[in-house]
Formats: structure tokens, C-alpha cells, sequence
């Protein structure tokens, strides 16, 4: 692929609209200081797939909360890129725990999420290409109350949720997925009210993010979205998904697991208020 110089390079010369068509005159576009946008999608890249290694989830909502957030990249690009991140890192994540799988809860959840995913993916090129800021706006409260909902941890139910339950819960995370490419918010709340071992919790949580960021990238790239563009970030970001799903499982960190989460939850809290201002700030402007 070249030195990561050349990568840098390649990245800024590509065209900065994606196949989903933006909104001519936009002021949310990818950032000039192409070394810099690089080396800040790798730092997520690595430490998200660290925390996902870890606690099972939050890859899509760091990389995203620090490209978008700080006005790297265009919001369809780097969807489609945590995609393509986020189901190599939860291939190898489910490696050897899939007899872990509740199956009925996930054949539910799977049943409200292909639609939603669809519904998501179409929201998404409708905001992208009438109202930007609305979009960005929409991420940064996304990414703030799906901070605060993963702070605290649910109290599990005396039995598994009714198949309704399954299939709402698989809707609402399939519609996030499709807009944002993180459905963890929704999907990892759910899973942890349900009375199953964080074996089951985890393998099930995981099963859902493969399943939601495989169709979404068949959506994607139906309607030309996997773009050149695309396919470079998800090969320069490749090699630090597998380094950090390598170092959570060999090196844990010295902290409990929810205190990793609250703080890269607090990070992403600070990262979508930065986004709802920049957002704010374009629109109202």
C-alpha cells in the first residue's frame, strides 16, 4: 500500500464526496490537514477496538465520535469504514464462544433489525444530502445518551424479554446502526437486562453487531457507497483493529471493566457535545 505518508496523501487527493451525494456549498467536510485527520483515525481506530475487545462493544462510537466530532471526515464515509472495521473485529472476537449464542433471543432481534437497517441507511443519504448539520446534530445527541445509557448498568430481569420486546430492541438498534454504524447504545443495554451469563450476554451482543454491520455494508455498497475512499481508511485501519482486538485479550487493562467504560464513555460524553455545538453552530449560524 506505500508509506503512511503516501497513504495520507492518497487520502486527501480522493474526492471528499462520498456516493451518497452531499449538499453543494456544505461547511461539514473533510479536514485538509490530511496527516493529522490520519494519524487521529488511527489513535480511534486502536483504542476502540481495545475497549471493544474488553467490554464488548463502543469501536464504531469512539472512531466516528472522533472523526466526525472534530470535522475529519464526511458522516457516510466513516460509517461505512467502522462497518467494514467493526465486523473484522467481531469476527475474531466471536472466534470459539459461538455455542455462547441465546438463539432465540437473537432470531428476534435479527427479525426487527434487517428493516430498520435499511430505514437507517435511507435516513442517513436523505440528511447527508438536504441538511448536514441536522445530521451531525442528530450524531452528537446520539452519542451523548448512548454514552450515558452504557454508564450505567442495567439491573437483568427475572426472565428473557418476550419475543416483542426482541424485535423492538432489534429495530431500534438496526435503525441506529443503518444512520451511524453503532448500535450499541440500544443492543448492549438490552443484552445486559436479559438473565444469562456474560458468556451468553457478550456472544449474543456480538452476533447482532456482525449481523447489523454485514447487511449494512451489502446496503451500502448496493446503492455505491463503498467507495475508493472507503476501501483506503478501512486498509490503513485494518492493521490497528487487529493490534488492538490482540492486545485486549492478552492485555487487559489494570482497571475494572466498567471503570474502562466510564472513562471512554466520559471521552465520548465531551466528544458529542463538541459535535452538537459544531453542529449548532452551522445550522444556526
Amino acid at each position: 500500500m506505500g508509506s503512511l505518508a503516501e497513504s495520507a496523501s492518497g487520502i486527501a487527493t480522493l474526492p471528499a464526496r462520498a456516493a451518497i451525494l452531499r449538499a453543494p456549498g456544505s461547511n461539514l467536510s473533510m479536514s485538509t490537514t490530511e496527516p493529522t485527520t490520519l494519524l487521529l483515525f488511527l489513535a480511534a481506530t486502536l483504542i476502540g477496538s481495545y475497549v471493544q475487545s474488553v467490554a464488548g462493544f463502543a469501536m464504531g462510537m469512539i472512531i466516528i465520535a472522533v472523526t466526525v466530532g472534530g470535522g475529519l471526515l464526511p458522516v457516510p464515509v466513516i460509517t461505512a469504514v467502522v462497518s467494514l472495521l467493526s465486523l473484522v473485529n467481531i469476527v475474531l472476537a466471536l472466534r470459539g464462544h459461538g455455542h455462547h449464542l441465546q438463539r432465540r433471543l437473537f432470531r428476534w432481534m435479527a427479525a426487527g433489525m434487517l428493516p430498520a437497517i435499511v430505514a437507517g441507511v435511507w435516513l442517513l443519504e436523505h440528511l447527508d444530502a438536504r441538511a448536514q448539520w441536522v445530521l451531525e446534530l442528530l450524531l452528537g445527541v446520539f452519542i451523548v445518551a448512548g454514552s450515558l445509557s452504557m454508564m450505567v448498568r442495567p439491573h437483568p430481569r427475572p426472565t428473557l424479554s418476550p419475543s416483542w420486546a426482541c424485535f423492538a430492541a432489534g429495530f431500534s438498534g438496526g435503525l441506529l446502526g443503518g444512520m451511524f454504524s453503532a448500535s450499541g447504545p440500544v443492543m448492549g443495554w438490552f443484552n445486559y437486562r436479559q438473565p444469562l451469563t456474560v458468556a451468553e450476554i457478550r456472544t449474543t451482543l456480538l452476533a447482532s453487531f456482525a449481523l447489523t454491520t454485514t447487511f449494512r455494508t451489502v446496503v451500502v455498497g448496493a446503492a455505491g457507497g463503498l467507495t475508493v475512499e472507503v476501501w483506503l481508511m478501512f486498509g490503513v485501519g485494518l492493521p490497528l483493529v487487529l493490534l488492538g482486538t490482540w492486545a485486549g485479550r492478552r492485555f487487559p487493562p489494570p482497571v475494572s471493566e466498567m471503570t474502562l467504560k466510564r472513562l471512554a464513555f466520559a471521552l465520548l460524553i465531551l466528544m458529542g457535545c463538541w459535535s452538537i455545538a459544531r453542529a449548532l453552530s452551522v445550522g444556526l449560524g
